[in-house]
């Protein structure tokens, strides 16, 4: 069922880093759009970060720009998301997902694919809190 596993999360101190990661054993890992999405109490599931099959297309949600960075290595079948300067609002669920490149063909269409309910590979998620 689940083809993504995330982790890498815990607990942080504001101002703190930490490497997110998220291995997919169970897909052609290069063949797929990926993308974090994080999920706080209360708050809709928003994407974080997404990259393309090759890492040549990437995004940033403005919050956490200059901050996080994106990354993926297909030869090692893992996605990264490294986090830098942790803020308390950063606290939540991190997720990663992914779309195939035959249904996705570029990181706005999968990202709108992912905002379907239900729709793409996804893992079960690795909390991150940040504390003041």
């Amino acid at each position: 069922q689940e083809h993504l596993l995330e982790s890498g999360g815990g607990l942080f101190q504001a101002g703190g880093s930490l490497r997110l990661s998220c291995t997919a054993p169970g897909l052609n890992f290069d063949a797929y759009h990926l993308a974090w999405f994080r999920q706080a109490p209360g708050k809709e599931r928003e994407a974080v970060s997404c990259i393309s099959l090759g890492g040549g297309t990437i995004n940033y949600r403005n919050s956490v720009k200059g901050r996080f960075t994106i990354s993926r290595d297909n030869a090692k079948n893992t996605l990264y998301l490294q986090m830098n300067d942790l803020k308390p609002e950063d606290t939540a669920m991190y997720y990663c997902a992914a779309v195939n490149k035959a249904i996705a063909m570029n990181i706005r269409q999968a990202l709108g694919l992912l905002g379907r309910t239900g729709f793409g590979d996804w893992g079960q998620g690795t909390q991150v809190t940040v504390s003041s």
